[in-house]
Parts: structure tokens; C-alpha cells; sequence
């Protein structure tokens, strides 16, 4: 399969009841942009997007099991304190409850969790996604797409192994907003891992 390079905008709701609650959007003066084929973004939403041309509107949901799957309460961990302290004092600024903070296991791999509470000794941390349990709707349009050239696939590779600002744009320049809420990258889309830049 070739890899595309994909520009989209979109508004994401979670969907309950038949009711719709306003997620987060991706504008079209700052849409998502990713590389099909590496597996990015969500298999179902690259597999939505993939065929249209650019201009063509969507909309579609994914339930759950297409989406970031079912709440697990095995990832609620009790966290000792001591591993959010910094020349032994706890860390304040970045450690307090409802913050999203980068945690990294002893094989390497990166991800986030959400402080749920802190005790003296104990940071209980939930390592679900956060859309996790909930069914999306995706509505928008695509703005670009097209074959991905060379240098840009090459560039996304570098990025995905660890060179560069770790962002999906051609051309980072600075203006990435790296520190994704709960991946490696991309600032404040749900639905993607390892990014593109919007």
C-alpha cells in the first residue's frame, strides 16, 4: 500500500444516548496531517479517510472497540511518591490531580496518565486513554491528499525513531507543539499517536 500524506479538518464528539458532546477540533488553517501506512492514528479512522479525495466531507462513528477500547481498572496504578521527586522534593508543578504526565516503563516505552489523587506516600495514576469506554463521531473534511514524497516518508521515519522534534510536519521549524496529552507527540488530538503536526 502507498503512504499518502493526509490533511484533514474535524470536529470529534463522543456519542452517548444518541447524544453528542464536543471533544476537540482540528481547523482547516491547522488540520490534523499524517502519513497513511504507519499506523499512526486509528486503524478504522486511517481506513474512513484514506480513499477520499481532497474536498470530499465525512462522517462516521467508531464505538469502542474501534476506538481506544474499554476502561480497564488494572491501569489505575498506586504509584510510590518517591518516583515524582526531583533532588528529594516532590514535584509540585508538574505532579497534581487531573494533570497528564509523561510515564515511561522499564522496557523504554513512552506513554501518559492522569493524576486521579496523591497521598503522602502513594500518586494514583490512571493509564487509560482518555476517550477510552466511548463511542466518536469524526465530522469534517479533507484538505489535502495526496502521494507522500520521498523525503517526507523518509522525515516521518526519523521523527518516529526518536530524530527530530518527534512531530509529523514536513518541516518543524520550531513551531511544533510537542507534549501530547497522552502520546509522543502532537499536541491536542485524541486520536493519533506519534503525530502530525496541526
Amino acid at each position: 500500500m502507498s503512504n499518502k500524506y493526509i490533511a484533514v479538518s474535524y470536529k470529534l464528539y463522543t456519542v452517548e444516548n444518541g447524544e453528542r458532546e464536543f471533544v476537540e477540533e482540528a481547523t482547516a488553517e491547522r488540520p490534523f496531517q499524517f502519513l497513511s501506512g504507519f499506523g499512526v492514528t486509528l486503524e478504522e479512522f486511517e481506513k474512513q479517510i484514506a480513499d477520499l479525495e481532497a474536498g470530499a466531507d465525512f462522517e462516521f462513528e467508531l464505538d469502542k472497540d474501534k476506538a481506544y477500547g474499554d476502561r480497564e481498572e488494572s491501569r489505575i496504578l498506586d504509584l510510590d511518591r518517591d518516583m515524582f521527586c526531583i533532588n528529594g522534593h516532590f514535584d509540585h508543578e508538574n505532579i497534581f490531580v487531573d494533570a497528564i504526565v509523561p510515564l515511561q516503563n522499564e522496557d523504554g516505552n513512552r506513554f501518559y496518565g492522569r493524576v486521579l489523587e496523591i497521598t503522602d506516600d502513594k500518586v494514583k495514576m490512571d493509564l487509560n486513554h482518555p476517550l477510552s469506554g466511548k463511542t466518536l463521531c469524526f465530522s469534517g473534511k479533507v484538505i489535502e491528499s495526496r502521494e507522500a514524497t520521498k523525503d517526507e516518508i523518509q522525515g516521518f521515519i526519523n521523527r518516529l525513531s526518536g530524530e527530530g522534534c518527534g512531530c509529523g510536519c514536513g518541516d518543524c521549524g520550531g513551531g511544533c507543539d510537542c507534549g501530547d496529552d497522552h502520546c509522543d507527540c502532537g499536541g491536542d488530538h485524541h486520536h493519533h499517536c506519534d503525530c502530525g503536526c496541526h
